[in-house]
Parts: structure tokens; sequence; C-alpha cells
């Protein structure tokens, strides 16, 4: 059976264009799309990382690698929390009691005020739970891990002063790229192949993915999340 990752990035089950598509990215680029969000960036001081980086080389390497554009190598990154963000002014998506039009720089103002005071549940450790076309799927390490983690997210509610309607069913991840075409026919069973050597290569050399101390950030677009405040207790 194909892994349904890679199905939902099929040709022969996508009739549209991909849904971000002229929006957050182009073909050849990256599109303004301001926000702020809680995340870790990957530990580039940390020996492991560089699995995660001959990953991402590996996946790029595929036949067909050139329908996601892919993201630099410094901004990888595991997303705690999803801020908010300019293109996404919903109510399960915007700090109550903030003008649905307001500028992102005066929403990021808010937001960090109201973080001055957060109490940071413990430090956790993930793990890759596949290796999927856009990059990694995450999980916690343990299962006390995957408890800690989401009990970050219910703290953030708080500061935040939303929840998200997919707030429970979140699946922590790394981008590596974005889709901006269909993988052929052809294509689908190299990448499933592909993807599980990877995964099974990523558990032997990076068991634990290495990540920094969760922090407040800020971006401008995809490439480049610039942290404002570590959220360490």
């Amino acid at each position: 059976m194909t892994n349904p990752h890679i199905l939902k990035v099929a040709k022969r089950n996508n009739p549209n264009e991909p849904a971000r598509l002229g929006q957050r990215y182009s073909h050849t680029a990256f599109l303004p799309e301001a926000g702020n969000t809680v995340i870790c960036h990957l530990d580039t001081d940390h020996p492991g990382h560089r699995a995660i980086l001959h990953a991402r080389s590996r996946i790029q390497a595929l036949p067909g690698a050139k329908r996601f554009l892919f993201t630099p190598a410094s901004s990888l990154h595991m997303t705690v929390f999803e801020g908010a963000i300019e293109t996404r002014r919903t109510a399960d998506a915007w700090p109550s009691g903030l003008d649905r039009q307001a500028d992102m720089d005066d929403v990021t103002a808010h937001v960090i005020e109201r973080l001055s005071n957060f109490a940071p549940p413990p430090a956790f450790s993930v793990r890759v739970g596949k290796v999927v076309p856009t990059g990694l799927a995450l999980k916690g390490a343990t299962v006390r891990d995957e408890k800690i983690l989401r009990a970050w997210r219910d703290a953030l509610t708080k500061p935040f002063g939303y929840r998200h309607k997919t707030h429970d069913t979140y699946e922590f991840h790394m981008t590596f790229g974005y889709c901006i075409d269909w993988l052929s026919d052809d294509e689908v069973p190299i990448w499933e192949s592909a993807l599980k050597s990877i995964h099974a290569d990523l558990v032997k050399e990076a068991p634990v993915v290495p990540l920094k101390t969760p922090a407040f950030s800020r971006f401008a677009d995809m490439t480049r999340f610039e942290e404002l405040l570590v959220l360490r207790a």
C-alpha cells in the first residue's frame, strides 16, 4: 500500500494546483506572508543535526524533487504552536480582543508582552515518526515527551488568546519544502522506497532530533524565523 503522505502529493489524486501556491510561494520563490510562531530551531551545534541535513539532501536528489520548493537549511525548525499570520485572520487563529485588521508588528508586540509571565512546561525531546515528501513528521521521543509537547500547546493558548480547531490533532513536523507541483505516477514508487530508506537511516543516526529551546519568533516569509523570546524556565 502506498504511503498516504505520498498519495497526498501524487498527480493522480490532485486535479488542482497546490493550495498555497500563489499565496505562500510561487513556482520559484517564497512570497511575503508575515506572522509569528513558537518554534524550536534545529540545533546546528549538535552533531546529530548532520543526519537531518543529509536526509534533506537525499530528498532533494530524488527524481521529481523539482516539484518542491525547499526552504533554506538555516530555517529548519519544529513548530510548537502556530502563531498569528497575516493571511489567516480567523477567530480560532487570531488573539482575542485584537482587531482582525491589526498590523502584524502590533500583534507580535501584543503576544510578546503576554508571554512575559509565561511559565513554560518542562523540556522535551522528539524523534522522527515518518519521513514524508515535505520533510519529517515528528513525535515525542517517549510517551512522556509527547504529553509534555501537548502541554506546551495547551499552555500557549492563554498568551496567544486562541485555540485552533485542529489544536488537539496537530501533527508536529519539520518542513523541508513545499509542493509546487504533483509527483507523477512513475515517481511515486521511487519516493515511497526512498523515504523508507531515509527513515530507517535516521532512526539509527538521529534517534533524537536535536532541537533548540522553544522560542517565540517572527517571520516575513518561510525563509527566516527570527527568535524574539526564548521560552525557558
